[in-house]
This record gives C-alpha cells, sequence and structure tokens, in this order.
C-alpha cells in the first residue's frame, strides 16, 4: 500500500482549489528524525495563495485533515503538517506484503507493456575489452532490468563498432607487420598491438594514414582480401566479448553492428532529399539543426556516408522493426553534441516518435586522473580486474569462512558483484577513478556489505527454521519500524532510478535497508525468545527478499552464504 499517497489524496481533498494533485505529491517530505513523524507536508508555498502565515496554514489544515485509519496523529509544527503512521499495524501489513509479492515486491506498471529499446555497451571490434567499456555495460544493464520492473518490454542492443577507418588502419598494420600464427594464438592482445603500432609509426609516417584509407576504401568496395581480415578480426573479437558478458551475466536481444546498416543508408540519404533537407556545405551534404549546433554532417565531399548516416538508419531501422516508443542510448558524454544532432534531425524528417530517444550519457572511467586510450596502449583490461577481484574475494572466503561450500561460485558472485556495484554506486554523470584497492573493499558502501548482509539474513532464516505463515503479523519495535520503513521506500526507489535513468539510486537504496536492518540486528535477539520470533523472522524474510531484488535490478547476484 502506498501510504505517501494516502496523505496526498487527504490533503488534496482540502487544497484541490488551491493546487492540483501532482504538485501536492511533489511537496511531500519525509522527515530526517523520527519525532517529526513519517511523512510532512510544508505549507510556505501556500502563504502567497492564503495570505496567511505557514504555521496559521498548518495547524487548519492539520484540523480539517481526514486520515485513513492506518494513520495515528497529525500534527501542526512550525509551517508543517507532520502525520505518524501505527506503526505496529503498517509493519505488518508491509511485511506480509513484501513476502506475498516477493520479487514482485516493488514492480510498477507504467511502461503497460511499451516496448523500450537500450543501446549499450557496444564496444569496437579488434580491441580488447577493457575498463573503460565496463561503465556502459553495467549502466545499461541495469537500467534494462529497471525498466522491466516499471512495466516495459525491453529490447537490448549491442551496438558493436564493428565499421569505420580504424579498420583500413588495422588491416594495413597487419599487412606490414602481422603474423597469423600470433593473432591466432591470442587475437586481440595481438590485434591491439598492431593498432597501438600504426598510430605510433605514423607519427613519423605520414604516407600510412593514406594507407589506411585505401585498405578502408577497399574494405567499403567489397574487396575480397579486405572482407576475409574483417571479418576474422570481428568473429575472434566477438569470442573474447561473448566470454566478458558471462562473466558479467550480460545478454543482448541484437548486436546488430555499424556493418549491418551499411545497405540502409541510401534509403535515409534519400528520405533527407525527399524532404529537402538535405543542403551542400562546402562539397559535402548536411542538414541544418538548431542555432548554436553545428550543421549534421551525412554525406563526405567523396561520397561516403558517416557515423550519424548510419545512426539514422540504425534508430529508423529499430523502430520499424520493435514499435518501440522510447530508446536510450547509453554513450559517453563525449557524445553529447552527436545525439542532439541525431534527435534533431529525425525530429525534421517527421518522426514524431524521435521525441522517445534519449541519449544517456555518464562520465569517464579515468586512471590517475586521465582518460584511458587504445591508442596509446594504455588500457586496463576488465577481464583481468575481473579475475583479481575474484581472487581475492577466494581468499577473504579461505581466511574467514573455509568450510563454505560452492567456494568459486561464492568467489565469482563476490569478485564480480565488487566490480560492477562499484561503478554503479556513483551517479552516472560522475567521472569514476580505476583504482583496483577502492573497488574489491569488502566494508562499507559496497557490493560485498550488500551481499553479507543477503547472507546474514538467509542464515539467521535457516537458523531459525523460518516457515513462511499466513497469521497476521503485528510488532513493537522500533527497531523493527526503522527497517520497514526502508522497505516502504523500494517502489519509489525503483521508479526514481527509472525516471532518471539513474541506477545508483538503486545501489544506495540498498546499502541503506542494509545498515538499518544490520542495526536492528545488532539490537534486537532475533533468535533468542519464543515471543515475537515469528514476527521478527518474517521481518528478515521480507529484507532478504528485496535486497535480492535490489541487487538483481545491479546485476548483481546474492550469495545464500559468505
Amino acid at each position: 500500500m502506498d501510504y505517501q499517497s494516502l496523505f496526498a489524496e487527504a490533503l488534496y481533498q482540502q487544497l484541490k482549489d488551491q493546487l492540483k494533485l501532482e504538485k501536492v505529491v511533489q511537496l511531500i517530505e519525509k522527515p530526517k528524525f523520527d519525532d517529526m513523524g513519517d511523512y510532512a507536508f510544508p505549507c510556505f508555498e501556500l502563504a502567497k495563495i492564503f495570505r496567511k502565515a505557514p504555521n496559521q496554514i498548518a495547524g487548519e489544515l492539520a484540523d480539517k485533515l481526514e486520515l485513513p485509519s492506518l494513520f495515528e496523529k497529525v500534527e501542526a509544527v512550525g509551517g508543517y503538517v507532520n502525520v505518524f503512521l501505527k506503526q505496529g499495524e503498517v509493519s505488518g501489513s508491509v511485511v506480509a506484503e513484501v513476502i506475498q509479492e516477493k520479487a514482485n515486491y516493488g514492480t510498477l506498471h507504467q511502461g503497460s507493456g511499451e516496448v523500450i529499446t537500450i543501446d549499450f555497451s557496444s564496444p569496437n571490434i579488434a580491441k580488447p575489452f577493457s575498463m573503460g567499456h565496463l561503465r556502459s555495460t553495467v549502466i545499461g544493464h541495469s537500467l534494462a532490468r529497471i525498466a522491466e520492473k516499471n512495466g516495459f518490454e525491453v529490447v537490448r542492443i549491442n551496438h558493436l563498432g564493428d565499421w569505420g577507418t580504424q579498420f583500413g588502419k588495422l588491416i594495413a598494420a597487419y599487412k606490414l607487420w602481422g603474423n597469423e600464427e600470433k593473432i591466432r594464438e591470442n587475437p586481440i592482445k595481438e590485434l591491439l598491438t598492431l593498432y597501438v603500432k600504426f598510430h605510433d609509426e605514423a607519427e613519423h609516417d605520414a604516407s600510412l594514414i593514406d594507407e589506411g584509407r585505401l585498405w578502408f576504401k577497399r574494405l567499403e568496395d567489397e574487396d575480397q582480401e579486405a572482407r576475409e581480415l574483417w571479418k576474422w578480426f570481428r568473429e575472434e573479437s566477438l569470442k573474447e566479448f561473448n566470454h566478458i558478458y558471462e562473466l558479467l551475466g550480460v545478454t543482448f536481444d541484437s548486436t546488430q553492428g555499424e556493418a549491418f546498416y551499411n545497405d540502409k543508408m541510401d534509403r535515409v540519404v534519400k528520405l533527407l532529399e525527399d524532404k529537402q533537407l538535405l543542403e551542400e556545405s562546402e562539397g559535402a551534404l548536411v542538414v541544418e539543426t538548431a542555432e548554436g549546433v553545428p550543421p549534421c554532417l551525412i554525406k563526405k565531399k567523396d561520397g561516403t556516408t558517416l557515423y550519424a548516416t548510419r545512426d539514422l538508419a540504425a534508430a529508423i531501422y529499430r523502430h520499424e522493426t520493435y514499435g518501440s516508443s522510447r530508446s536510450l542510448y547509453v554513450v559517453g558524454n563525449e557524445q553529447t553534441l552527436h545525439f542532439k544532432q541525431l534527435f534533431e534531425v529525425l525530429g525534421k524528417m517527421g518522426y514524431e516518435w524521435s521525441l522517445g530517444l534519449k541519449h544517456v550519457p555518464f562520465g569517464m572511467m579515468l586512471e590517475d586522473g586521465k582518460k584511458m586510450s587504445t591508442r596509446k596502449g594504455k588500457v586496463v583490461l576488465l577481464e583481468e580486474v575481473l579475475k583479481e577481484a575474484v581472487s581475492l574475494a577466494r581468499k577473504n572466503i579461505a581466511d574467514k569462512n573455509p568450510s563454505l561450500t560452492d567456494k568459486e561460485r561464492v568467489a565469482y558472485q563476490v569478485g564480480t558483484g565488487a566490480v560492477m556495484f562499484h561503478d554503479l554506486k556513483n551517479h552516472r554523470l560522475n567521472d569514476v577513478e580505476f583504482s583496483l584497492d577502492a573497488m574489491l573493499k569488502f566494508e562499507g558502501e559496497t557490493g560485498p556489505y550488500v551481499q553479507y548482509t543477503y547472507a546474514r539474513a538467509s542464515s539467521i532464516l535457516r537458523k531459525g527454521g523460518y516457515q513462511e505463515s499466513t497469521e497476521p503479523l503485528i510488532f513493537d519495535n522500533d527497531q523493527a519500524w526503522r527497517v520497514v520503513k526502508s522497505l516502504m521506500d523500494f517502489p519509489e526507489a525503483v521508479k526514481r532510478a527509472f525516471d532518471g535513468n539513474d541506477p545508483s539510486q538503486i545501489a544506495k537504496y540498498v546499502l541503506e535497508l542494509a545498515k538499518s536492518f544490520n542495526q536492528y540486528y545488532g539490537n534486537v535477539r532475533i533468535l533468542d525468545a519464543a515471543e515475537g520470533r515469528q514476527e521478527k523472522l518474517a521481518l528478515v524474510h521480507a529484507v532478504q527478499v528485496v535486497l535480492k531484488e535490489g541487487l538483481y535490478l545491479l546485476g548483481v547476484e546474492a550469495p545464500e552464504e559468505m
């Protein structure tokens, strides 16, 4: 039950001539201190409307409010109307609801089955899967699960970077210095070595850039040798990418990369011509965009199409194929201008569905304050980080719980969870400094801390022989109320995470729930006395259910034992 909405409705009945319901809901706050109530309504904005002091308005509102029976009292304090819920009854109701709904608790239906496409990860072929790719991958993966929790049907898209001039450079490098046997033994490492060498040599020999362009032209012209090398590089890269995705538990519905749209771009150019949107600029074809935004380049002077042309084709194809009402592009901050141009051009083409397209930018993964660069060979491989994380988790398990069954599985869950959670607890717009030490800490605001809390709850339930029951649950403990209030916040956190495309809302939420539960565990003897034991165990079970679902939304697994 949504108690905040009940409070809002009661307020609205008194204020409907002055405020819309949406505004009432927006104004409601949650007090910082328990003695100030469970919800509060500030009356300061009403002072101008009623021409009265906020404290007088609060007093009059408090006297008139008709609240449902689950509210214990209402108070006017200063310029606020504070309301208190009946802790025992509401606690029993909330815990019973969580246990009954289980993983469905917190599910919202604002999507109503609408299709949303999410474009994320999108690494470049023939380059290693580095820590620089982690952010788009885990943010997009989490947003997909959060969208499903909000009632949307999600299509996960991995728009592979498998086309462009860099492939001409790579083929040129392979032809000059490549060793087929070494590449077959360790494809990605050797291809990266060639790619870095090409750029190092090109600084002293400008003719190499022309050689790279020539090979890409041959690739575009369907030259057999160029195509076979490109296909080989692509297949070897996909093997590595799929291994990483398996480690992270990430899946996709489509892995159609840039090359897939090569035969779909002529249609885009024709549509732009038909709508008289194309203009010539220094021999190239462009579409003018908003004031202050550079024109969107569609065709270069030599007739070749560009990244924007390909993305226009991809957007149209996806809408026609999946019938999506919304599309998210989980791509770094540096592509903000590109997406402004892309969405505006689609709007000019008359596609109303373009209003549902959104760029979801994120900050960079930095090392020593600088962006990681594949071109310079300055790259930290994600697989190596994951292996180190799992190794550390394995060592911790050996030290603290050597008799643990299925140690390898738990080490994998904890190690990968630590890496993913470390990224997702940060707001996506912030840059994240790569620090293996910070990432692999198993105390504080970390994934392993939340996982350990879940494992602790599971252990208590096993020791207590907990069995679900339909008997009414009545709570009379202030410590339990703090935990229950955290449980009540979960649906709101799910909504905030979706509305803001912000997985950190879920990460912050599970940290807060874990903290409130551990405080409860430290102050209440759950298994000692028979009296109230069923309620205590039911509360533990409710926490277990919500922690697991919260971690799931982040892509992190919840081990039963640690």
